[in-house]
């Protein structure tokens, strides 16, 4: 696959090639509570898809039966049309990457080590790291512009500079498929561009939960809208950030309007106190 670039920066692609993604009736259910109830959606390759909606909409869970973190308790998810649970850990790590929304940080690695477990799936046990592996490595803690931190305790770093090593080592893996939960979580705001428009860039097939918006309408070819663990919209983000879609999910009022440079939806949530009020 040919390399990407964008303003003299070369980014390696993705060996394996971007993959379909498919969830088919998933539901998970933990202690009686159902926490995602009959969940489908489509993945093209190379699509980015965003998954949005409030807290506790089941969007993290669903990310989660991706990654095999959660078992579904019926229906599957597939990639390239084989079942994620039935592909040997390796295989399926070298296909897909997973960001977390968060980690426990808790271990004495430096930034640098990081980084390198994304090369793991594509080594003999107890391997070294070979040249490739480290021009990988350098060039994936450049993207995410950690590159000087390299030699930091990873448990020193603040909760963005974690958030970007995470997104570097998701990168160095080199998976044609990706799932992002809240990557653009503590990151300022250049951050978050930048760690958006490099899942861009790449050319993977990525599903990205995001509480942003309009960085999910910028950025995802389409979003999926969450709520009560279901979904319940999926289409172009003009077509589903509509006002009356977001006072049933989200319960505020909004205004949804193109934006004038870049065309794109453009949501701005109204100050009142209870919808239709326009109230302070």
């Amino acid at each position: 696959m040919a390399d990407a670039t964008e303003g003299g920066t070369v980014t390696k692609r993705p060996t394996g090639g971007p993959g379909r993604l498919d969830a088919e009736g998933v539901s998970v259910r933990v202690n009686g509570r159902t926490l995602v109830d009959g969940a489908s959606l489509h993945v093209a390759p190379g699509e980015v898809v965003g998954l949005v909606g409030p807290n506790g909409a089941g969007k993290s869970t669903l990310l989660r039966t991706f990654y095999r973190a959660v078992r579904p308790s019926a229906g599957r998810v597939l990639l390239d049309g084989e079942d994620v649970r039935r592909m040997p850990g390796k295989r399926l790590a070298r296909r897909l990457a997973a960001v977390l929304q968060e980690t426990s940080g808790d271990f004495e690695l430096t930034v640098y080590d990081v980084v390198a477990m994304g090369r793991t799936p594509h080594k003999r046990a107890f391997a070294g790291d070979d040249a490739d592996d480290r021009a990988i490595i350098t060039r994936s803690l450049a993207e995410l512009h950690v590159d000087a931190l390299a030699h930091a305790p990873f448990d020193r770093l603040s909760g963005g500079e974690k958030q970007r090593v995470l997104i570097a080592r998701a990168l160095a893996q080199r998976a044609g498929t990706m799932v992002l939960d809240e990557p653009t979580n503590h990151l300022d705001l250049r951050h978050q561009l930048d760690a958006l428009r490099l899942v861009r860039r790449l050319g993977v097939t990525a599903v990205v939960a995001l509480h942003d918006l309009n960085l999910a309408a910028a950025f995802c070819d389409r979003i999926g809208v969450m709520t009560g663990g279901r979904i319940i919209a999926t289409g172009r983000p003009e077509e589903v950030l509509t006002a009356p879609l977001l006072s049933d999910v989200y319960e505020v009022e909004a205004e949804v309007m193109a934006h004038p440079r870049t065309g794109v939806p453009f949501v701005s949530i109204l100050p009142g106190d209870e919808r239709g009020t326009g109230e302070a």
